[in-house]
């Protein structure tokens, strides 16, 4: 067994086609959910305690987003240095190459 251009070609289609028939699949299973609704194993139909997920579980996930996402931009502007290699802040010296710096190994 040999991996051939032929099978490159399969795989990377294959990966490349899998995400779309994953999102049509979650579509369908949507659509289904949506149409009949979920069931209940106990086969009451109770629709007194139902939240619906349009306005308020839509605008609770935007608000936790937005919330999460200033933090984080809070976080990067003011411990920006944390996030960086510490080889990045001593200072260049033309003169001497460092040692741990080698080239990669088809180079050799």
């Amino acid at each position: 067994f040999a991996v051939d251009n032929a099978t490159l070609t399969r795989f990377f289609t294959f990966h490349f086609i899998f995400p779309f028939i994953i999102l049509a699949l979650m579509m369908i299973h949507l659509l289904f959910l949506h149409q009949t609704g979920s069931n209940n194993p106990l086969g009451l139909n109770s629709n007194v305690d139902k939240i619906p997920l349009h306005p308020y579980f839509i605008y609770k996930d935007i608000f936790g987003f937005i919330v999460f996402l200033w933090i984080l931009i809070a976080f990067i502007w003011k411990f920006n240095y944390l996030l960086m290699d510490p080889e990045n802040f001593i200072p260049a010296n033309p003169l001497v190459t460092p040692v741990h710096i080698q080239p990669e190994w088809y180079f050799l």
